[in-house]
């Protein structure tokens, strides 16, 4: 299952993935029937959760078959309902980057105005390059934006925009994979050989790895970041393993 994953991961353009992904999911799904693992986003339950990952040291547990859910997407989906006003107050939402998982639950909560922009995505409802969002000042009460400021020419810009189209008193989540053994963000255009910058940067396409100071990269957009412990200090060893959460990663909330 993982030489098949880590194949499909590496040829099928991600547009493609994005559109019948989910399809091949649900039906591997039927071979993990049981209830040791559970996703907070799409609350079905099995023995585990599918490998995910481009080569076949791919991690184990980590894709939901129900939703297409990883790691990442289920500590967001926790922390949205038990650390913010997301499911009750009336908010005016931008989701950067959509992934499927999220979309079709949050465009169905009646309390959202929810909106999903990204630059090729096919899940986006606007075409939009995210160095220059085209809404106005002040427009949103909350962004989402995880696992792209790795990817773009200029991210200091892109978290100016997102912190620009932010209504004062607004929020926004925007993770970025880490590696903690770098004080600082480590780029290095110099290295152009796919497999290294695989081998340094995690994936080829990444432009670079964040290191211990992403809150501060952060607070250059202009945020006042709080940097939320919420699975290392809040949960509990059970609910990490249940629903398969990263161990270390920090929920990085970010304040206009």
């Amino acid at each position: 299952m993982k030489a098949i994953i880590s194949l499909v991961l590496r040829y099928i353009p991600r547009p493609y993935l994005q559109l019948v992904g989910h399809w091949a999911a649900r039906f591997l799904s039927i071979f993990y029937l049981g209830n040791k693992v559970e996703c907070p986003v799409c609350n079905s339950q099995y023995r585990k959760f599918l490998p995910y990952g481009r080569n076949t040291s791919s991690r184990e547990n980590a894709l939901c078959p129900g939703c297409l859910s990883l790691e990442r997407h289920r500590l967001m989906g926790l922390y949205l309902r038990r650390k913010t006003n997301f499911f009750t107050d009336k908010l005016k939402v931008l989701h950067v980057a959509p992934e499927y998982c999220f979309i079709d639950r949050f465009e169905k909560m009646d309390n959202l105005d929810y909106i999903t922009g990204d630059i090729e995505s096919p899940l986006a409802k606007v075409k939009m390059d995210i160095h220059q969002i085209p809404f106005p000042d002040n427009t949103f009460d909350v962004a989402f934006c995880n696992h792209v400021m790795e990817h773009v020419d200029d991210y200091i810009l892109a978290m100016s925009e997102l912190h620009r189209i932010l209504k004062p008193g607004g929020w926004a989540l925007i993770q970025s994979p880490q590696d903690m053994k770098y004080a600082t963000t480590y780029e290095d255009a110099t290295i152009t050989d796919p497999k290294e910058r695989e081998k340094y940067f995690l994936q080829n396409d990444h432009l670079r790895l964040f290191g211990r100071n992403y809150g501060r990269e952060l607070e250059k957009g202009g945020f006042t970041v709080i940097e939320d412990r919420f699975v290392m200090d809040e949960l509990s060893k059970e609910e990490v393993k249940r629903y398969a959460l990263p161990g270390e990663e920090i929920v990085y909330f970010c304040k206009k």
